[in-house]
């Protein structure tokens, strides 16, 4: 018991109210050892239920430190998310730490636990992705202490959580005012992320921006759900055309949207840039080889990565660290309707 006269949970208790052996929690706990989907489902649910915290007892252990760094994403997939890892994996492996990764839900699943099982528990800090985690779990995480940044978002409100991030709302401004003054656009489709993304907010108000720098309107009939996934964006287009609304040129969003556009319209006969001109954000290793060169922004996705590597160890290691807004530049290339490719 503690001063109060409280009985503390042990290991003992989770492993008797999951019905599982000692070495079965230590198993769902450290992840060093497969554990059947089910059962480890169960632990957790114990684990959150009697609030057992088994990283009070690790941190007596001699090293107090795990020598791991966990990353929380909501999802894995397309051209953006291995240039990501290979800049965490760089960072972290150059500081002798090890990475272990978590794909958090996108959605609340019935009888999945809150609290991810990566955490405190089993890592000495974390770095989350976008809607990796909720608001409200990375203020508790904060306010304990624990190290923390954040990766393509900014902090929560009332709370200071170092981040990483890049100049969405420039870079975006930037593209639009190259169609605008370049080529003389003034019907120009925008496709949004996903509406809980930050990224995506920063983009459309720098794509607003731009259209009111020049005097121009944005024409709702011209926007459409891309959510950062090929095939919404390539639906969405292929709605926009079969309505009759006809842009000059459609930002697609991000630069695996804008292949996936680029190949809808090309299957409807729209001449690329002749009829419409396709332009993204990102500037991913495809970009520069799909069936026209795209002209995108530059987002610097590896260095992002990396540098939030960084940040989390050496906040680890006790050091003051301040946030950081990477960069962005337009890359010019053939979709837009110039001839000849070049960074801007």
């Amino acid at each position: 018991m503690n001063a109060k006269g409280i009985k503390k949970v042990t290991i003992v208790d989770v492993a008797k109210e999951a019905g599982v052996s000692i070495s079965t929690v230590s198993r769902v706990l450290n992840q060093n050892t497969p554990v059947a989907e089910e059962t480890a489902q169960r632990v957790w649910e114990v684990i959150e239920r009697l609030q057992f915290n088994p990283n009070a007892a690790a941190r007596k252990l001699a090293s107090k430190r795990t020598n791991t760094i966990g990353l929380i994403v909501p999802m894995i997939g397309g051209t953006f998310f291995p240039l990501m890892f290979s800049g965490i994996e760089r960072g972290v492996n150059e500081e002798g730490f090890e990475l272990l990764v978590y794909v958090s839900p996108c959605h609340p699943v019935p009888h999945r636990p809150l609290t991810p099982p990566v955490g405190p528990q089993n890592t000495d800090g974390l770095i989350v992705f976008t809607e990796g985690m909720s608001d409200e779990d990375l203020r508790a995480l904060h306010v304990k202490g624990f190290p923390i940044v954040l990766l393509h978002r900014t902090s929560p409100k009332d709370c200071e959580i170092p981040y990483v991030t890049v100049e969405n709302r420039l870079g975006t401004e930037k593209l639009i005012d190259h169609l605008i003054e370049v080529h003389g656009y003034t019907r120009i489709g925008f496709l949004r992320g996903p509406v809980t993304n930050e990224e995506s907010h920063e983009r459309e108000q720098g794509f607003r921006a731009s259209l009111q720098k020049h005097g121009l309107q944005p024409d709702e009939a011209l926007f459409g759900i891309g959510n950062f996934h090929p095939e919404t964006a390539a639906e969405s287009v292929r709605q926009m055309l079969s309505s009759g609304k006809r842009p000059q040129a459609i930002f697609t969003g991000d630069d695996a949207s804008a292949a996936a556009v680029m190949k809808a319209l090309l299957e409807m006969g729209v001449s690329i840039p002749d009829e419409i001109a396709i332009v993204g954000f990102d500037d991913d290793y495809l970009a520069p080889y799909l069936p026209l060169p795209l002209t995108t922004v530059h987002s610097p996705i590896e260095q992002a990565g990396y540098t939030a590597a960084q940040l989390l160890i050496q906040q680890i290691r006790g050091e003051a660290v301040q946030s950081q807004v990477l960069p962005t530049h337009l890359v010019i290339r053939r979709s837009c309707g110039c001839i000849t490719s070049h960074p801007s």
